[in-house]
């Protein structure tokens, strides 16, 4: 049944649509035209307060795209990244005050003695919007790790507090480093913008734990995003062959991996205790067998499609396309998947200062897609 249920959405009307075509999907039509070109893998976006986007390139660029979608010459002063497989320049994000302080972040992949970890940056957006100035690291997810250059996990959001998260990943290589509170991989982190611990942080004065830590048990976090409507943490990430989730995050939970999964390893063998739940471990909000491999995320809080107001979109790798989950408060109420029959592979998603979706597309001739009112 669930097979059949994925057929007719991949058949449905709006995936069917084709570039400048008006779509109707279940509750809004939307027109699907490309808005910027000439990008290489762009991984993350982050909207300006004029309506400009700051958008990284997995190979090391940072690019800033016009509200006309001109993409800008690399930004100088972007730090150097290890972009090998999976690593690179991943996320970006402005803090809440940009508009007086100009100040934003960064995470990416980066070598150190050890090996490699994913790494937290702060900057301030020049004047000119030219280069990044002042850039400094704010935190890395210590210990590296010799082997692998695979889940970094590296999404950003800030808290109504201003207080930021970051998501990392589990290294793939040892995934067991997810379980433990002595290393900041497989975690949702929560720091202040300087890299100080919050003193409210759940493992904070806990013997063998890192104060960083906001909750643990997670394979590749690529989803984060903080939900205006309730002021709650969401996150997603990756399964193996599947057991892709999107949760909500609390401080202190346990999210199971690898103990629990809903789906199995690449091999079809079991993971952890082969059990899909377990007492103490947190259950998703939501989960995919087969996988849709989850990466950026977005809650719609704009103007131009009403209807959407409230739903979470996802970009999806594998397959690809765009997941529309609707919601009520912190609960997930329902599924649409839109565009899946184009097979573009999805990075990231963000909501236009006017109310149109914008789309990361995860290719070497990269593109940011547009969606607007049909």
């Amino acid at each position: 049944m669930r097979r059949i249920l994925a057929l007719l959405l991949l058949l449905s009307p709006a995936a069917a649509a084709q570039e400048g075509e008006t779509v109707r999907s279940q509750a809004a039509s939307f027109r699907l035209t490309t808005f910027a070109t000439g990008l290489e893998r762009p991984w993350g976006a982050a909207v300006l307060p004029d309506g400009r986007l700051l958008v990284t390139e997995r190979p090391g660029r940072l690019r800033l795209v016009g509200t006309d979608g001109t993409v800008s010459a690399p930004l100088g002063g972007v730090p150097d990244v290890e972009a090998a497989r999976q690593g690179g320049l991943l996320d970006v994000a402005v803090a809440p005050d940009f508009a007086t302080t100009r100040e934003l972040f960064l995470c990416h992949s980066q070598v150190v003695q050890g090996g490699a970890l994913t790494r937290l940056v702060r900057a301030r957006l020049a004047a000119d919007a030219s280069a990044l100035e002042g850039v400094q690291p704010v935190l890395d997810a210590t210990p590296p790790q010799s082997s692998g250059r695979n889940h970094f996990g590296c999404r950003i959001a800030f808290g109504r507090d201003g207080h930021l998260f970051l998501s990392t990943g589990d290294r793939f290589e040892v995934k067991e480093r997810a379980q433990r509170l002595d290393d900041l991989a497989g975690k949702v982190l929560r720091l202040t913008r300087d890299g100080r611990v919050p003193a409210e942080n759940p493992f904070v004065g806990q013997a063998n734990a890192r104060g960083e830590i906001w909750s643990y048990g997670h394979r590749n976090p690529q989803g984060l995003a903080l939900n205006p409507f309730t002021g709650s943490l969401w996150e997603a990430e990756f399964g193996a062959r599947g057991g892709d989730e999107v949760n909500l995050i609390r401080p202190g939970a346990n999210y199971g991996w690898p103990i629990v999964s809903y789906g199995v390893d690449y091999d079809r063998s079991p993971i952890g205790t082969g059990r899909q739940s377990a007492p103490g471990i947190e259950e998703p909000l939501f989960h995919w067998t087969p996988s849709v491999s989850p990466s950026g995320m977005a809650f719609y809080d704009g103007s131009a499609f009403p209807a959407w107001r409230g739903s979470l979109f996802l970009a999806a790798l594998n397959p690809p396309g765009l997941v529309r989950l609707t919601t009520d408060g912190d609960r997930v109420t329902g599924e649409e998947r839109l565009l899946f029959d184009r097979r573009i592979r999805m990075r990231d998603v963000a909501v236009a200062a006017d109310g149109s979706l914008l789309i990361l597309t995860d290719e070497a001739r990269g593109r940011i897609l547009r969606l607007t009112p049909g």
